[in-house]
């Protein structure tokens, strides 16, 4: 799901850039280092604003500065149940190259091909430092393939809204 979150955050910022500038600077380094960055738990989409940034603390040795920022961002964080759209290879599928095109089946009625879109439900999450690894399943109703590209290789398409699982 998606969430507006207030997260809080500590940046360096390097004596050659103090001056004017350096509140932008500061601003342009916490949009580059945390926007698309994934925690482990949730991955931070977009950054809505930043809500305060302290005054800089000088750090002993090192004359750097310390600004703690606080910020408001989207963040998409998955539950378990959730259902999501992706590009994924499930493990229960098999390889095979009989037919038209290679594809993955079930030797039942599922196919599913290169760059089609799936729609899956979470059943497991595991988290660890910048990194996130799900499990899911399409074997209920209204999940499975939704999505082949193959259908579309004139037209342009676009996958931005899709996780990839």
């Amino acid at each position: 799901m998606f969430f507006v979150k207030l997260l809080q955050d500590t940046l360096p910022l390097h004596p050659s850039y103090f001056g004017a500038a350096s509140q932008q600077y500061i601003t342009d380094l916490l949009y580059t280092r945390n926007e698309g960055k994934n925690t482990g738990t949730m991955m931070i989409i977009a950054i809505i604003d930043i809500d305060d940034i302290s005054e800089a603390k000088i750090m002993p040795g090192t004359g750097m500065a310390m600004y703690d920022i606080s910020y408001r961002a989207i963040i998409w964080r998955p539950f378990r149940g959730e259902v999501v759209d992706g590009l994924m290879i499930p493990a229960e599928l098999k390889y095979t190259v009989e037919g038209s095109t290679p594809a993955f089946t079930d030797n039942d009625d599922q196919t599913i091909e290169r760059s089609s879109q799936v729609r899956l439900r979470i059943k497991g999450i595991r988290g660890e430092m910048g990194q996130m690894y799900a499990i899911g399943s399409i074997r209920e109703d209204y999940l499975g393939c939704v999505f082949h590209q193959e259908l579309f290789k004139d037209e342009e398409v676009n996958f931005t809204d899709t996780v990839m699982l």
